[in-house]
């Protein structure tokens, strides 16, 4: 198999047509065709059942084109990485960032790169923890903020930051940041939910343990956004990290207070692979994570905030 076969395959598997593939590689279609049967007989198996709604990948074709994806993206980060010039930092850069700190991160972390190293293509990617611990062990990310991780066979870990974790209402409910919501007072309201295998979900639910609150909502989403937006309508309330809602308190669309009795606090880590080489781009960029995140603990940007000792 050589790199035209590879890229043949995953192109077919995302847009699902051998005709639209080779528009997209700019090939005519037998060729794109005649690439993807010398894989099947070359491997021994069937990579696509032909259905009129178009080529659906089996499941080897869907293994083979996962490991040819990681395969294809090394070759792209190597190729960027060829500097033109000495001294100068080239290179893709994949970084997860948590859904509540991505409004905070994303745009001071390009506006800080872009200038001073304009050779590093930076790609990002939001999702909550446990996926974007799965996409760092699998390859798809160089390095990743994670929460609650103390340490990993896989990976390496730097402690950031701990946070504390807020109820969030309804404006005309009039939570306020000097007055923290014991956690058992927030069982009288309806509740969304984060949806079951979320790590927010799992502290949630401890902290309601030890307080004998019943805190079952009748919505449950693996979205942050959708979270706000329900409570900003007036479908329940529920905890978030104040970071992830201090501008919509700002805006009015939300109020919001620090959950007490028992307090509820999640730690922030950088981690990167332990194995593989980390390239300068991706040193650089964590560099700059971490620097972005003390600077903004420190000047009070991050609300319910602290420095860990090693962050």
């Amino acid at each position: 198999m050589d790199f035209r076969q590879l890229k043949a395959l995953v192109t077919v598997v995302e847009v699902g047509s051998v005709t639209r593939a080779a528009e997209l590689l700019h090939l005519v279609q037998p060729a794109v065709t005649r690439q993807i049967k010398t894989l099947e007989q070359e491997l021994g198996v069937p990579l696509f059942e032909r259905t009129r709604q178009g080529m659906q990948p089996t499941e080897a074709g869907l293994t083979l084109a996962g490991r040819a994806r990681r395969a294809l993206a090394e070759l792209e980060r190597a190729r960027a990485e060829l500097a033109p010039e000495p001294g100068v930092v080239t290179g893709i850069v994949s970084i997860g960032l948590l859904e509540s700190t991505a409004g905070l991160l994303a745009e001071p972390l390009v506006a800080c790169l872009l200038p001073d190293h304009p050779g590093i293509e930076l790609r990002l990617q939001t999702a909550y923890s446990g996926h974007l611990q799965r996409w760092l062990d699998d390859g798809d990310l160089d390095l990743s903020l994670l929460y609650n991780l103390t340490g990993s066979p896989s990976l390496n870990v730097t402690p950031l930051v701990r946070e504390r974790l807020w109820a969030v209402a309804p404006p005309d409910d009039r939570l306020s940041a000097d007055h923290p919501v014991p956690i058992g007072d927030l069982a009288g309201h309806r509740f969304v939910m984060p949806a079951p295998g979320h790590g927010l979900r799992a502290l949630i639910e401890t902290a309601a343990r030890r307080a004998g609150a019943d805190l079952s909502g009748g919505v449950q989403t693996n979205s942050m956004a959708l979270q706000k937006q329900l409570v900003a309508a007036g479908h329940g309330w529920t905890i978030l990290p104040a970071v992830g809602v201090a501008d919509d308190v700002a805006a009015g669309t939300l109020s919001a207070a620090p959950v007490g009795d028992p307090e509820i606090w999640r730690s922030i880590v950088l981690a990167m692979p332990r194995t593989g080489r980390i390239s300068p781009a991706v040193e650089v960029v964590a560099r700059e994570v971490v620097r972005l995140v003390r600077s903004f603990v420190r000047k009070g940007r991050w609300p319910s905030a602290e420095l860990t000792a090693e962050g």
